[in-house]
């Protein structure tokens, strides 16, 4: 049929021959993620192969080597540092671009290794999706039981910390073992119980791959007839992209720039610039300022396509008011009716960083949207324990431990739950010595429940 896609498994993988259906798709941003040699580097460059996105020195290389009867190094693709190279590791997070006739496609390799955890949490905190790779051949049986890695635990855990909708577990190199039914379904049922332990509320979906020989990357495979899903890019474009509750949060507007214009004259501009983070913003609408607490009314609102009369969560703005009120980058402007209110104590889910680990005698910087204060960490209240998924008790945190913990700021911010709104409830600290960052944070809920690791 005229205009109509064959299936997936009777058409060759092509990039898309007209503009219209990629531009009018929603992007999606996905994550590798996994312990090390799962197989990540290696699948995303199948993807991109098998899907056409590659430029064409770099297909010629691979299809050179297939045909000298060499196995084509498919995670060279995207490590793109010396080190990466040499060690055969991934160290950096590597950002890929592709489309398909239907949808396209940011890609977020991230690093296995447990040294770069905090690199992984970068890539995953913008994530619409995540492709957990686990190997196959090294997840060892006991009791008829599967053993997942502890790399595998500690990342599924940071994305039920960063809210990703969607986690996709693609056990990889099946090709191994026979395509063997039996030990898939047992690595499936032990990432369900991880994902039942860890209280992980996203959309889970499993796909028995092999990344190197390319078993259900594009294309459905012969060598599990046994499974009737579909195979990883048709999943991948057919995924919803993150819904942001943050379109009906109350208007949240950092201001990161005063713009003044004519300041001697009476009649001078005094702009506010920002990206407006949640909610909605309309001219004439009663505003509070944080953390004063002073009202005012917008008079205009400027976008990047001219002077409008309402603006959504996402856009970037210039607004004036309709009264001189002292305003510098740091506060924040919301609609008059929101409950957000000025916090100097925060209970908030870290991710620690730093190679030195928390100080509790020691000053950190809190970055919280366009706002920086001094802050200290007041209480460990537990870390979570990667091997026997329970929290425990500890007075600091070490590198990628991940703990929630009680700050105590020198100064107010107008804090959120991160569970309400990314944007607003994320935050990362400072070390003031070395200037090094030292962990990312989610803001936890007021009324979240007590005991177990939750945000």
């Amino acid at each position: 049929m005229v205009g109509q896609d064959p299936p997936y498994n009777e058409r060759t993988p092509q990039t898309p021959n007209t503009k219209e259906t990629t531009m009018t798709a929603p992007v999606l941003r996905f994550i590798t993620a996994g312990s090390v040699d799962d197989g990540k580097s290696t699948l995303i460059g199948r993807l991109l192969y098998d899907s056409k996105a590659l430029l064409s020195d770099h297909a010629a290389k691979l299809e050179a080597a297939a045909q000298n009867g060499q196995t084509p190094d498919f995670a060279a693709l995207t490590d793109g540092l010396a080190a990466e190279r040499e060690q055969g590791i991934t160290i950096d997070v590597a950002y890929r671009y592709f489309a398909t006739a239907r949808r396209k496609f940011i890609i977020a390799d991230t690093p296995g290794h447990e040294q770069y955890t905090r690199n992984m949490v970068t890539g995953a905190s913008t994530a619409d999706a995540a492709v957990v790779l686990i190997d196959a051949t090294r997840v060892t049986l006991s009791d008829g039981l599967a053993n997942l890695l502890p790399q595998t635990k500690r990342h599924s855990a940071i994305l039920k910390l960063l809210g990703t909708p969607h986690i996709i577990a693609a056990v990889n190199k099946l090709d191994l073992l026979g395509f063997d039914e039996n030990v898939y379904q047992k690595i499936a049922a032990a990432y369900r119980t991880l994902a039942a332990q860890l209280g992980i509320t996203a959309q889970i979906h499993f796909i028995p791959i092999s990344a190197l020989g390319g078993d259900n990357i594009v294309s459905r495979s012969a060598n599990t007839p046994w499974y009737q899903g579909e195979a990883l890019l048709p999943l991948l474009e057919n995924l919803p992209a993150r819904e942001s509750s943050s379109a009906n949060f109350p208007a949240h507007f950092p201001v990161q720039r005063v713009l003044r214009q004519d300041g001697s004259s009476s009649d001078d501009f005094r702009g506010y610039q920002g990206r407006l983070e949640a909610g909605r913003l309309n001219t004439g609408g009663e505003v509070k300022i944080l953390p004063s607490g002073k009202t005012a009314r917008i008079a205009q609102i400027h976008s990047l396509n001219g002077q409008t009369d309402t603006a959504r969560a996402g856009d970037v703005l210039t607004i004036t008011l309709d009264t001189d009120i002292d305003i510098s980058r740091g506060d924040t402007i919301v609609s008059a009716s929101s409950p957000t209110a000025p916090q100097q104590k925060i209970e908030a889910a870290l991710c620690w960083f730093d190679d030195a680990p928390l100080n509790p005698a020691r000053r950190y910087l809190l970055k919280h949207t366009t706002r920086t204060v001094p802050a200290k960490i007041k209480a460990v209240r537990h870390v979570w324990d990667v091997n026997t998924l329970r929290a425990g008790q500890a007075d600091t945190l070490n590198i990628n431990d991940i703990g929630l913990v009680e700050i105590a700021l020198q100064q107010p911010i107008a804090a959120t739950a991160y569970a309400e709104n990314p944007a607003t409830g994320a935050f990362i600290l400072i070390d003031e010595a070395t200037n090094h960052t030292a962990a990312a944070g989610m803001i936890r809920a007021a009324n979240a429940e007590a005991d177990g690791f939750v945000i």
